[in-house]
């Protein structure tokens, strides 16, 4: 009797295995986002002490997260900004050819896409070593190329969001539109955001600004800087945020190190 109830087990958990492994990864960042006030998820917290990831601006919108695990993500990568070795993770866009590549080196074990070519939503949720990385599909417009019988490509982009440290690491990529409620309780909490501020490409001034205003994290780091003048997004959002201009183009930071009043971290060293 034993042996056939082993053997029935065995064979529901053969069945049951790949079911679970297919289910969605947990959003820590989400889960405190849900949260009662002054709840912290125990595994978020442990994993937030005191380890750094460090940052750094290529260019454009492409930054560089080193995280305590050794992993490196390039974020909107097209190869055009390198710093240093290889990214481990690529997650690219594709409202221009400065945000993806087709042909990206081929020593990249990761590289996501925020699109699919099948016209449903991109999804992206996995851990790939020490962090979590998933993505919020966004519109974006239609230039020369592509069909012409509507004004925005639905979920032809993402917002890339990475979890690590104890950090939730948020990446607006080139976004068109502003967010609705939906979009905003899909990210959930951000400690770290990265914001594009061009005004003109993406969205105006003051769509970038009411996003990052409502978005509520720590660290605001401008990218996309090439059009609009730096002094004009920072006095668009000064009132509430600290401003720290470094003359590096890394900084370090961990969950315990963050500022206490938002602050927007330009880094000159590019």
């Amino acid at each position: 009797m034993w042996r056939l109830v082993s053997a029935v087990l065995a064979l529901f958990g053969a069945h049951l295995s790949p079911a679970l492994a297919q289910q969605p990864q947990r959003s820590e960042c989400l889960a405190m986002a849900n949260a009662a006030p002054r709840v912290t998820s125990v595994a978020f917290r442990q994993a937030a002490a005191a380890a750094e990831v460090q940052i750094t601006y290529a260019g454009h919108s492409t930054y560089y997260i080193d995280t305590p695990g050794g992993l490196r993500i390039a974020t909107d990568y097209s190869g055009a900004y390198q710093v240093g070795r290889l990214p481990d993770v690529a997650t690219m866009n594709r409202a221009h050819s400065t945000h993806y590549t087709l042909f990206p080196d081929k020593r990249i074990p990761h590289v996501l896409h925020g699109w699919s070519e099948d016209g449903k939503p991109a999804i992206v949720s996995e851990r790939i070593g020490d962090t979590f990385v998933r993505n919020v599909t966004t519109d974006i417009r239609r230039y020369f190329g592509d069909d012409a019988g509507a004004d925005m490509i639905r979920d032809g982009n993402s917002i890339f969001i990475f979890e690590v440290a104890g950090l939730c690491i948020g990446h607006l990529g080139h976004l068109h539109h502003k967010l609705d409620d939906s979009h905003f309780a899909q990210i959930g909490r951000l400690d770290i955001v990265m914001v594009p501020i061009d005004g003109t490409y993406t969205m105006s001034l003051g769509g970038v600004a009411e996003i990052t205003k409502r978005l509520r994290a720590s660290v605001v780091l401008p990218m996309h800087r090439f059009a609009t003048p730096l002094d004009d997004f920072l006095r668009g959002i000064g009132q509430q945020f600290e401003i720290d201009r470094r003359s590096k183009r890394s900084f370090r930071m961990s969950r315990d190190a963050l500022p206490t009043t938002p602050t927007v971290i330009v880094l000159d060293g590019v």
